[in-house]
């Protein structure tokens, strides 16, 4: 994330916008805006219709106030979760001293999770020592559930000291009533907004010399005191012969602004002005440079300069007069303008603004233009750059909008079709992420390195129960210098997959090394679930005290990382109950732990934790215990090798009276297997019926059963995963 701060233009949305040249000092509204800091309201909530000078009545405000101030200008693709929240975090991390870098992580590591973001925000928010106000700017923008969910939580628990300022076109979807009640929000309307004759005076500019007060009045009325409309006013009544009939024809809605900024505004501009005005539509922020590129022309840094100084529908974005941006109802026209007067430029245009971004290193907008301009091919190329860094930066949501956008050359090219596999697993959808990953093999070319693979291959198979196969490709990565060679990412599945198959020393090992390298990495995620599944290791092993350490240790860090609340430290907390000596601290730790993992946990997960917090409860007489180890029970039935977790389940069922079947950790065979008996067995935890068995060892399906019988009867079991499971205790698998 450090190369995506450093870009200016990402710079531009943590500022407020430039005040206007000609800027209207309102202390009506600056008085309720001063009054819902001073009384510490939650949130300051200005919602009013657009052109209604919502920014720009803040920027001025918040220049004279003493407090600091974080602003964040969104943009539609700020709706990614950890996008939206790594942008809030570096706002408020630039205007006060908090740990941005192990907050940026936490969103990161979370992939934008509100629940987890949030409570470590408000955490490091609690140590801000002076008042802080939190702007966002445009928050109409933000569409999605988890990112609202996130701000109305944030604006729940911030501390006395920090207050939100948010500025919308519409109401965001909160409880405003809520917070009405109890007075802790001030609001500024769009009647509020509105200017009065004195204040369009100032609004005006020189234009206002040739008005008298009637027409003033009068303009205003037609306006409705509208800024955007009055600022178009100002621009023509400086050209108007007869300022009245002007006024008596104007109108001001917005309705039809379009036509009046074609007919008045763009019929008045220069030939070449015009041109460049059109040309740079396609742009959602501009600098001199980039004006250049797009228009092939020189001259951009001034041209901006001198329009910004007449034209206050072009707004600067930094006091260096670098960055600005149209007003979005003029970029609107001219985009209109620019679609109906050259259509066959605009995939140029956006071709020519695409290399200027990637020159500059910024992939992510050079692929927004590619995109636009429909070079999808060239859009899929800057994936292999970009596409990483999107997932290793969280933000699923984004790549995943690429991605749609190729539509079937997603499919034609194999690290796409990779990227494509991961967030669909991440989404949960773990079949379509296994078929993406076999179409990456369809299209890989001759050579290509399928270790990046690995690591999404095993994760599949763990969140599906699958441990047999998990197991499989780990013992492949073990078996050479991957583990070395590639992100603590592959360690961590690597580990996960030798602790659910009961592989105690390779877990260790595997674990272990994953954890020093996710630390080294700073990689806070992949190093808490190194720790929380060697407590599942040591708890597997029988042994309470170790399994206590382990499992005290991975909530520890997960708490000093700010990850208290992520849903893969479910496990930690469920065997830090069951093995803990107090009865109240082990109740709550298994309440807990219930609610993390039903939030997003995979069956095998889920399963262990129903279990663990159903033998915890039942063992400190709670009857909500026994319906947990049955939901377990179902859970773990999804499961085609649920591994320790069934074994773990059958055992404390049999402890608690609920089976007869026993469950425990197998230390010797009851009788030896036959050679016919192992030859089934090693067929076991694969994914085959006992039928598609016979068919391979060409022997009839009656001899299958009958070897079967025996394995269960003499590895002390009573079904197919227990036996699994049993004879990997006993090293046989």
């Amino acid at each position: 994330m450090t190369a995506v701060w450093g870009m200016s233009l990402a710079a531009t949305k943590l500022r407020p916008p430039v005040p206007p040249g000609q800027l209207v000092r309102r202390s009506r509204l600056d008085d309720i805006l001063d009054s819902g800091i001073d009384s510490h309201a939650r949130l300051v909530l200005v919602s009013a219709p657009a052109g209604s000078g919502k920014s720009t009545l803040l920027a001025s405000w918040l220049a004279s106030r003493p407090e600091a101030v974080a602003w964040l200008q969104a943009e539609e693709s700020d709706s990614d979760p950890a996008r939206f929240w790594s942008y809030l975090v570096e706002a408020i991390g630039q205007a006060h001293p908090i740990a941005a870098s192990d907050l940026k992580s936490v969103v990161v590591g979370s992939n934008g999770d509100d629940l987890v973001v949030v409570s470590a925000l408000v955490n490091e928010l609690a140590e801000v020592a002076g008042p802080l106000v939190v702007v966002i700017d445009d928050y109409h923008l933000i569409d999605n559930g988890s990112v609202q969910r996130g701000m109305e939580r944030l604006i729940d628990l911030c501390p006395h000291q920090v207050t939100i300022v948010l500025s919308t076109r519409i109401d965001p979807p909160f409880r405003l009533g809520r917070l009405r009640v109890r007075d802790q929000i001030a609001e500024i309307r769009g009647a509020d907004l509105r200017f009065d004759t004195d204040e369009a005076s100032g609004l005006l500019g020189s234009a206002v010399q040739s008005l008298d007060r009637a027409l003033l009045d009068q303009l205003c009325g037609r306006t409705e005191g509208w800024a955007a409309g009055l600022v178009l006013a100002g621009l023509s009544l400086e050209r108007a012969t007869d300022p009245s009939e002007f006024i008596e024809a104007f109108r001001g809605d917005d309705q039809l602004v379009v036509e009046y900024l074609r007919d008045e505004f763009l019929a008045a501009v220069d030939v070449d002005d015009r041109q460049r005005l059109l040309e740079t539509s396609i742009l959602e922020q501009l600098n001199g440079a980039l004006v250049d590129s797009v228009t092939g022309a020189a001259g951009g840094a001034k041209w901006l300069s001198d329009t910004a100084s007449v034209n206050q529908l072009l707004i600067g974005l930094d006091r260096t007069r670098t960055w600005f941006r149209y007003h979005h109802l003029l970029r609107d026209l001219l985009r209109l303008e620019a679609h109906q007067a050259f259509p066959e430029r605009i995939p140029d245009l956006h071709a020519r603004a695409a290399a200027w971004f990637e020159s500059q290193g910024d992939h992510g907008q050079a692929i927004v233009h590619r995109l636009a301009g429909g070079d999808v091919h060239k859009a899929a190329q800057l994936l292999l750059v970009h596409g990483p860094r999107l997932l290793a930066s969280g933000q699923t949501e984004t790549l995943r909008g690429f991605l749609e956008q190729l539509g079937d050359v997603a499919k034609t090219v194999t690290w796409c079709a990779l990227l494509y596999g991961w967030c669909e697993y991440i989404g949960g959808r773990y079949s379509h992420s296994e078929g993406w990953l076999d179409i990456m093999l369809d299209v890989a070319p001759e050579g290509f390195d399928q270790t990046p693979a690995i690591s999404l291959r095993m994760n599949i198979s763990l969140a599906r129960g699958d441990v047999a196969t998990a197991l499989d490709t780990a013992r492949q990565v073990t078996a050479t210098d991957q583990l070395m060679s590639y992100s603590c990412d592959l360690a961590t599945a690597t580990g996960a997959a030798y602790a659910w198959a009961g592989q105690t020393d390779e877990a260790r090992r595997a674990l272990r090394f994953a954890a020093e390298k996710a630390a080294a990495e700073r990689f806070r995620t992949a190093h808490v679930l190194a720790l929380v599944y060697q407590a599942i290791v040591e708890f597997d092993d029988d042994s309470a005290a170790s399994a206590q350490t382990a499992a005290s240790t991975a909530v520890d860090t997960a708490q000093r990382f700010g990850l208290a609340a992520y849903h893969g430290v479910a496990p930690a907390y469920a065997i830090r109950a069951r093995t803990g000596g107090d009865p109240a601290r082990a109740h709550a730790d298994a309440v807990h732990a219930l609610n993390l993992a039903r939030r997003a946990s995979t069956d095998l997960a889920l399963g262990f934790v129903l279990t663990a917090c159903g033998d915890t409860l039942i063992g400190l007489g709670d009857s909500a215990g026994e319906p947990l180890l049955a939901e377990a029970r179902s859970v773990l039935a999804r499961c085609p090798d649920p591994g320790v977790a069934g074994r773990y389940l059958t055992r404390t069922e049999s402890r608690h009276g609920i089976a007869e079947v026993r469950g425990s950790r197998v230390a010797v065979l009851v009788e030896q297997l036959t050679e016919r008996e192992m030859a089934v067995l090693r067929y076991l935890p694969a994914n085959m019926s006992q039928r598609d068995i016979a068919s391979e060892l060409y022997v009839t399906l009656n001899t299958v059963k009958t070897h079967c019988r025996a394995i269960y009867r003499k590895l002390g079991v009573g079904d197919r995963k227990a036996a699994i499971q049993a004879a990997r205790d006993l090293h046989l698998l």
